[in-house]
């Protein structure tokens, strides 16, 4: 015999369940980290107008690729990826420690204006797309208050 009662209605689909959201914005976070990286590589590499523009990007970036998969995995920086404390710090800390420790013992250049311009470059880097996304959050929650 048919209920005469009308059914529940379902809750409506709002986005993707937090964990999966969480994942992707991990995700997002890493690519982001190492294009980054690639992409401060790939500047360097033109500055000192050096050929084999593809291969010589890879072996510029990864002592640097290796730092920072090192710092997201010591630091588990998926938990929060686009903070910028302690996230964005320990990778750009760690990209550029570990990344010149790795330089020094494969035989490739380590000079102190090196440092100094690594440091800045990826601080800046990657910092600053961190800061640009907690600004675009912040925004976001207000509007969401008004």
């Amino acid at each position: 015999m048919p209920s005469s009662t009308p059914p529940l209605p379902r809750p409506a689909a709002t986005g993707p369940a937090p964990a999966s959201a969480a994942r992707r914005t991990a995700a997002l976070a890493a690519c982001a980290d190492a294009a980054l990286i690639l992409l401060f590589a790939a500047i360097g590499r033109d500055a000192h107008q050096r050929g084999d523009v593809i291969t010589g990007v890879l072996a510029t970036a990864w002592p640097f690729l290796a730092g920072a998969a090192v710092s997201w995995l010591a630091l588990r920086i998926w938990r929060s990826p686009l903070a910028l404390w302690p996230a964005g710090a320990g990778v750009w800390l760690g990209t550029v420690t570990v990344g010149m420790l790795l330089r020094a013992v494969t035989g490739q250049t380590v000079v102190l204006p090196f440092v100094i311009v690594a440091l800045l470059s990826l601080g800046l880097l990657l910092l600053g797309y961190r800061l640009v996304a907690a600004v675009i959050r912040r925004r976001n929650t207000r509007g969401r208050k008004v």
